[in-house]
């Protein structure tokens, strides 16, 4: 039963996230804004179409929610091998999401101050300085109209 519920729940993930789950959605908003005419936006259209979406909801969440915890389990644990693999990693890193969110925040106060003494705010400002130019040279570019052909020679080297 647990195999047949995660492929059910992998399968509803994916159509759910896709473009056609999407258009779905708006073909349903239409017809329900098309017919509301029809049936004269009577209390019973209202409730039907209410306890539909309230139903596909209330299944949605528990096949999302399945999949999200599968998915997150499965980061932590190619984390831990990683951890695991790295002979310079704490291993007492492994099993982190069972702390409280006491502990985790904690955690994270001690990390600020070792930051804090490793100073990394220069190489946190060179990075930001070497973004805005990138973005200053790539807005010239564009501006400048020519930025297929720019592109086009910088990487061929013709000029």
């Amino acid at each position: 039963m647990k195999e047949s519920f995660r492929k059910l729940s992998g399968n509803i993930s994916s159509l759910a996230g896709s473009t056609w789950a999407f258009m779905l959605a708006i073909l349903g908003i239409l017809a329900w804004a098309i017919s509301g005419p029809y049936f004269h936006f009577s209390n019973t259209w209202l409730i039907t179409v209410a306890t539909l979406t309230d139903v596909i909801i209330f299944l949605m969440v528990f096949s999302l929610q399945h999949t999200q915890i599968r998915d997150s389990k499965a980061i932590q644990l190619k984390l831990n091998e990683l951890i695991v693999a790295d002979k310079q990693a704490s291993n007492a890193f492994i099993g982190l999401e069972s702390l409280t969110d006491d502990e985790l925040a904690e955690l994270d106060e001690e990390f600020k101050n070792l930051l804090g003494k490793l100073d990394a705010k220069p190489v946190l400002h060179k990075l930001h300085k070497k973004i805005r130019e990138e973005k200053t040279t790539r807005y010239g570019l564009h501006r400048a109209g020519h930025l297929v052909g720019n592109l086009i020679e910088s990487i061929s080297g013709d000029k």
